[in-house]
């Protein structure tokens, strides 16, 4: 009996080592090492803390044992975790030195080393305890019977300060539970900014208790009450993140002027009105709460007094909702169209010596500085702020890029060498559904730039946005993960981190841990794919959408009227993705082909024809209940008969009419049909040329 039992303890321990590169760590920390042995869970597991942290800590170890619990089933004897070292004996042991300042620079490492009895982590803070906890549970490993941690020690710390996600809950409005899961994904992954983009031409979003037109007039009875925007900074902070709102001015000012149109800069037109004492002037200056997507002219007017009255009783009310040290001003995308057009404000310009509109713009910003210092705010926005004028405590935000027609990071380089603070989001602008690996290959420091020492500690760090214009509460999630995690790496990780294929191997783990916060990136595919099909039983919709991604850039809404802020973001577009799943293996199936043509790689290739020949079939049938899936047809046909033809070339080596293969191919590189593209095209192409 007891070789018996040593047989399978050995066959226990010896399916539980594990290497380095196996783990599916992210961000990769800084340091790694993992060594013979485990240590293997049971229902006795508990956690106890140590040192002076914030309560935060007590939260985020009760988190991290109900996620750990849910994934291995333990039923843990221990329930919520409330106060110091009330199990001095635990396995797990957390020692903070003190509780972190939810601000930038704050110390967030820590160390972590598991051996077979026991996990000790150290950090000076309690985020930086946090950061270790969600480390552990990437850690986790199982064999048949068995949960358990590898032997190891693992030292943190993240690359750069500043590791933002910005989403804009002005466009389509997003509801609080919609903000806390992403919160508690950024977690995962060590995000710790969250930029709140609440006010846009789309939408005011913020309940003013004092300024009420704004959510009367300009809000469609969407906003954030003060008490949710309260909770949301708190929740938030117990997660070791920064909130930064942003009001956007002087521009994108649709929603503000609805309610205000008397600091508007659009010239008044004067209509004569009939009174029993005669004739009257009647102003009239009217805006609108914008529908469409795009960049519109209503702006501020700088030379008004009452502009700068308003603003400021609005910044009285908002900054003190949010504790945090930086304010958004906005700043961008203002075309000046109103300016020139108004003869008072160009009479204000050559008073007050301002060659041009940038001037201007400097001068409505300087204005605003004292009115967020006076909360002890610091002024941040977009790269169309920085001119000579600009002061030197402003945070320049850099976005612009090739789409632009501008140098990547340009603006974040003229930045630093002028001796400002920058952060960069060029390069991460993830609602144009872009693939990982063109985010992943952005970095926030720039590469041949020669910069000092004192110039690169200006790069706060980074920050992906996701604007929300073709995006709504139910699909949004699926437009931020997983990508976002892999440029969370991009931040926190040493520079040299940069295998794309390893990173595609741990993501997938990632993003199907990260359901358990409440996204909703994976599950909601199925519910649009039920409505698309009319809730037929049918994989062949499935099939497809794993070889489609949506439009990218800006062509999905022409113009920015195609889609209306009101309009349906429940179409095949919308359950598509970037980094097709299907798309990616037939890419690297194809590759394999051509580099050895093996009976074995032959075969993979030729399965994935022969399921888009059927899938195309199963589509038509379909269609005749479901009207939804009636755009895809063209897409599934194009992609069904170039499958026919190679394999008639691969499989039967038939000689193929390479006219004929042309003319398929160039058909399925349309991007014509249902607001998606075929992101299988270039393999074909690979194939049809070979």
């Amino acid at each position: 009996m007891k070789y018996i039992f040593f047989f399978l303890f050995a066959s226990i321990i010896s399916s539980a080592q594990v290497t380095k590169e196996q783990l599916n760590l992210m961000p990769w920390p800084q340091n790694v090492s993992v060594s013979q042995g485990s240590f293997v869970l049971t229902k006795n597991f508990k956690v106890n803390i140590t040192g002076a942290p914030n309560s935060r800590i007590f939260t985020g170890a009760t988190n991290f044992l109900r996620r750990l619990d849910g994934r291995t089933g333990m039923f843990f004897n221990q329930g919520f975790v409330t106060g110091l070292n009330e199990v001095p004996n635990a396995q797990l042991q957390i020692n903070c030195v003190r509780a972190a300042e939810i601000e930038l620079y704050e110390d967030e490492s820590y160390l972590l080393d598991v051996t077979p009895n026991k996990i000790t982590i150290s950090a000076t803070t309690d985020v930086g305890a946090l950061h270790a906890l969600e480390t552990l549970l990437q850690l986790l490993q199982n064999n048949s019977n068995s949960f358990y941690f590898p032997v190891s020690k693992i030292s943190d710390f993240p690359r750069f300060t500043w590791r933002g996600l910005m989403i804009d809950g002005a466009r389509h409005f997003m509801p609080v539970d919609v903000i806390k899961r992403n919160l508690d994904a950024m977690a995962a992954v060590k995000m710790n900014v969250f930029h709140w983009h609440l006010v846009d031409d789309q939408g005011w979003r913020i309940e003013m208790k004092k300024n009420k037109k704004l959510i009367e007039k300009a809000s469609d009875g969407l906003y954030y009450t003060q008490e949710e925007i309260k909770n949301i900074v708190k929740y938030a902070a117990d997660r070791g993140i920064l909130v930064v709102p942003e009001i956007d001015v002087p521009g994108h000012g649709s929603a503000i002027l609805t309610a205000y149109p008397e600091i508007g800069s659009k010239v008044v037109n004067l209509n004569v009105g009939s009174t029993e004492k005669g004739q009257q002037l009647k102003q009239e200056q009217t805006y609108t709460v914008e529908r469409n997507a795009g960049i519109f002219s209503p702006t501020l007017d700088p030379s008004n007094p009452k502009t700068y009255e308003i603003l400021s009783s609005i910044f009285d009310e908002v900054c003190p909702l949010f504790p945090g040290k930086f304010f958004h001003i906005g700043g961008d995308e203002n075309e000046g169209k109103d300016w020139d057009a108004n003869p008072k404000i160009q009479e204000f310009k050559k008073k007050h010596n301002l060659a041009n509109n940038h001037e201007l713009q400097t001068y409505f910003t300087m204005q605003l500085v004292p009115m967020l210092k006076k909360h002890n705010k610091e002024l941040m926005g977009w790269e169309e702020i920085m001119t000579k004028n600009m002061s030197k405590d402003a945070i320049i935000h850099s976005w612009k890029g090739a789409n632009e027609g501008l140098a990547a990071g340009k603006s974040l380089v003229e930045a630093v060498k002028g001796g400002y603070k920058t952060v960069l989001s060029n390069g991460y602008y993830i609602d144009l559904m872009y693939p990982i690996e063109s985010h992943y290959s952005v970095d926030p420091m720039p590469k041949n730039v020669v910069l000092t020492d004192e110039e690169k500690a200006r790069i706060l760090g980074g920050e992906a946005t996701m604007w929300s214009e073709l995006a709504t509460p139910a699909t949004i999630d699926s437009r931020i993960w997983p990508r976002a995690a892999a440029i969370a790496e991009r931040f926190w990780s040493d520079e040299k981190v940069t295998d794309i294929n390893n990173l595609r191997k741990r993501l997938k783990t990632v993003s199907f841990r990260l359901e358990e916060l409440g996204l909703l990136h994976l599950k909601s595919k199925e519910g649009l794919l039920r409505n698309i099909s009319n809730n037929q039983k049918s994989d062949a919709l499935l099939d497809l959408s794993n070889v489609c991604e949506p439009l990218k850039g800006y062509t999905r809404n022409n113009e920015g009227t195609e889609y209306k802020m009101y309009s349906p973001l429940t179409l095949f577009a919308d359950v598509c993705t970037p980094d097709a799943s299907d798309a990616l293996e037939f890419n690297q199936a194809v590759s394999n082909f051509l580099n050895n043509k093996s009976t074995d790689n032959q075969i993979i290739v030729i399965s994935f024809l022969n399921k888009w020949i059927k899938m195309d079939t199963d589509l038509k049938t379909l269609s005749t209940n479901a009207p939804l899936v009636q755009p895809v047809l063209p897409l599934s046909k194009n992609l069904s008969d170039i499958s026919q033809q190679l394999l008639l070339k691969i499989e039967k080596k038939q000689n193929v009419d390479v006219s004929l293969l042309n003319d398929l191919l160039e058909k399925c590189n349309s991007k014509e049909h249902a607001d998606v593209e075929l992101a299988v095209y270039n393999s074909l192409k690979k194939l049809v040329q070979a």
